[in-house]
């Protein structure tokens, strides 16, 4: 706990040093409270000067990568959460540059020689000095041996100690978003505690380069057949927990247009072709690259595009695919009654609220977009609509669809910076009857009742058991001897003592973090 307190009171004075602190009072209000608080525990810190003709999104971009590593994750993580924080913080933290000077070359070669061992270390030639460095690891050039041959590839090596760092500043703001979100009543819908646990969640699995080498594998795996689109392979004897080596993408940046004109690469194909691949990734196979901007993109010589970075990726399970291009496609066909069907019965609607109003309110989101030029039209801005409609419903929107959606929206931003007049929809139609009619074909209705009769094979041995169970709890229930709503609201209660208690402890341990820093500073 002290360790922790220690760590709190070192972000304190970061956030306020840093001009974070000015900035998000700029956005959000800050409760007075706390403003004393960060004023008291600041006193005697440098406080940087922030540029003030950009925006207030602009100026949080600059103080947290100022922060360093954990900060500017949050920042990231925080960008694809609209319904959160809003669009418009959003988008511009989008704009948060993930760059930090490289660590020591030396270093690199110690931790590689570490990770993969003394003979493969030594399999490894011209390894080059980082080519880029990120907040959480740094990228190297070499040549592998595989079977007397050399293979160019990318080494991606986890920086010094990082795990640590995040690890314990996070705790820190974990106690902190606690103490805000159980003192002050306003902060509750900003869900602080979700978004530091959801961060950690993430980002944890970011930093373990095995789990990015498996989703990079399982991209690899899902798309090797399809012709466009090629996912770097894993030397997986090169892989550790620290360590990602991959091949060297050959190939140019799918931003530098005029360098694909140069090699005769049709730029309205690969706008097209970056859409279908997306969706394709979405609709088919439920797990998509989610971090598909430019900076991630390449074009080798035959016009694949080549995707990099694997830290960030999507996944939809089979309802949310089925629920995303049944109402894409209601959308294209302007049928509103149909997308509104498919929102019932996938049981996202309360039964409560009338189908006809629903699809009066789908109406009101689909008619002014196509009124526009149907190639203006975004699929990642109308989803983005649609959401607002259902929070209207009691709908709850789910956090893999929101992050479909963000990426959808970028992944349509680089296909028209490649090709303008590219037609999203036209575009998108065919990936979606085609995934939609192998739903309904002879094929999908025989695997899908083999999968159900082996789900209910798999019960019945379970049955006996089950029924003596049920019939068992049902006989306390009507003796009285077991009381449900009773038993639950206790339980709710003992939880609500145990935060309160926790919450207390908290609150006079910062008290006493503040007298100290009074008589230190």
């Amino acid at each position: 706990m002290i360790k922790r307190l220690i760590q709190l009171f070192k972000i304190a004075r970061k956030l306020s040093s840093s001009g974070a602190l000015e900035t998000i009072d700029q956005i959000y209000k800050i409760p007075l409270i706390l403003k004393i608080f960060f004023d008291v525990i600041s006193i005697g810190a440098p406080k940087k000067i922030l540029i003030s003709s950009k925006s207030s999104g602009e100026k949080l971009c600059d103080a947290l990568e100022g922060m360093g590593t954990t900060f500017i994750k949050l920042g990231q993580f925080l960008a694809t959460r609209p319904d959160i924080i809003g669009k418009e913080l959003a988008n511009d933290l989008e704009k948060l540059q993930d760059k930090l000077p490289p660590f020591s070359f030396e270093e690199a070669k110690l931790i590689l020689k570490k990770e993969v061992g003394f003979k493969q270390f030594n399999n490894i030639i011209d390894l080059s000095k980082p080519i880029a460095a990120a907040s959480i690891a740094q990228v190297h050039l070499a040549k592998i041996k595989i079977e007397d041959k050399e293979q160019d590839v990318a080494i991606k090596i986890l920086r010094p100690n990082i795990e640590k760092v995040f690890n314990e500043e996070l705790d820190a703001l974990m106690l902190f978003a606690y103490v805000v979100e159980n003192t002050i009543q306003k902060t509750k819908r900003l869900k602080l505690v979700e978004v530091v646990h959801l961060l950690r969640e993430i980002t944890n699995i970011e930093m373990d380069l095995r789990f990015e080498a498996a989703a990079a594998n399982e991209l690899f795996e899902n798309t090797k057949n399809d012709n466009g689109f090629k996912v770097p392979k894993i030397y997986w004897q090169y892989t550790s927990k620290k360590v990602l080596t991959l091949d060297k993408v050959e190939g140019v940046s799918i931003r530098s247009h005029e360098a694909l004109k140069e090699k005769k690469i049709e730029l309205k194909k690969i706008a097209e072709n970056l859409i279908q691949h997306f969706l394709r990734q979405a609709v088919r196979d439920g797990f998509f690259h989610a971090d598909m901007h430019e900076g991630n993109l390449f074009v080798d010589n035959e016009g694949n595009i080549v995707p990099v970075d694997f830290g960030i990726m999507g996944r939809l399970d089979k309802y949310n695919k089925k629920y995303l291009a049944e109402i894409l496609y209601g959308f294209i066909k302007r049928d509103y009654v149909k997308v509104a069907e498919v929102h019932f019965q996938a049981g996202l609607v309360p039964d409560t609220a009338s189908k006809e109003e629903f699809a009066q309110a789908l109406r009101s989101v689909g008619e002014p977009i196509f009124g526009q030029n149907i190639k203006d039209i975004s699929g990642g801005n109308l989803l983005s609509q649609l959401f607002e409609i259902t929070e209207k419903f009691n709908m709850a929107t789910q956090t893999q669809l929101l992050l479909l959606q963000k990426t959808m929206v970028v992944v349509e931003g680089v296909a028209r910076k490649l090709y303008p007049e590219t037609n999203i929809w036209s575009v998108s139609r065919p990936i979606l009857e085609n995934w939609l009619e192998s739903l309904k074909g002879p094929k999908a209705t025989i695997s899908s009742a083999i999968d159900t009769s082996g789900e209910i094979l798999k019960r019945i041995p379970d049955l006996p058991e089950f029924m003596d169970k049920a019939n068992y709890a049902l006989q306390l229930i009507a003796e009285g001897k077991l009381n449900l709503i009773n038993s639950n609201n206790n339980s709710i209660e003992m939880e609500k003592l145990k935060i309160k208690s926790f919450r207390n402890n908290i609150l006079i341990s910062i008290l006493g973090i503040v007298i100290v820093s009074l008589v230190v500073f």
